[in-house]
């Protein structure tokens, strides 16, 4: 069954895209616990993290570093923080979210929202510094 990341990769579900490459795509929550949550999934579909192969963990994580660099240069905060919970979205993905506090990494908090001109210039803004 194709999750609705596989259906972002397939173009059918518009996102606000950072960074991209032939196995990887990283793009806004678009509910996220802080401004400049980013989900970074392999194009690839696999449900659990452990299922990818060692090289497959490693690019992705790879790809994630460069994307949290970026992050950090264009949101300002203490530290980029990451997480895979793997509960949500039946389709591998790791949360890059900007942190200044560790409640900052609660997904228990009520989620923030931005306007689609708020998120675009958002998403140009940490694409220009990856």
């Amino acid at each position: 069954m194709s999750t609705i990341f596989s259906r972002i990769v397939a173009g059918d579900i518009p996102c606000y895209r950072v960074a991209e490459d032939d196995r990887h795509l990283a793009f806004l929550d678009v509910k996220p616990v802080k401004k400049g949550h980013t989900l970074v999934i392999p194009k690839k579909e696999v449900d659990y993290l452990f299922d990818l192969s060692d090289e497959e963990m490693a690019q992705l994580h790879i790809f994630a570093k460069k994307v949290a660099l970026g992050l950090r240069k264009a949101v300002p905060c203490l530290r980029i923080g990451t997480a895979v919970v793997g509960l949500e979205v039946p389709h591998v993905h790791v949360h890059l979210i900007p942190l200044d506090h560790i409640s900052d990494l609660s997904f228990e908090k009520p989620r923030l929202h931005f306007s689609a001109a708020e998120y675009e210039a958002l998403a140009a803004n940490i694409a220009a510094r990856i």
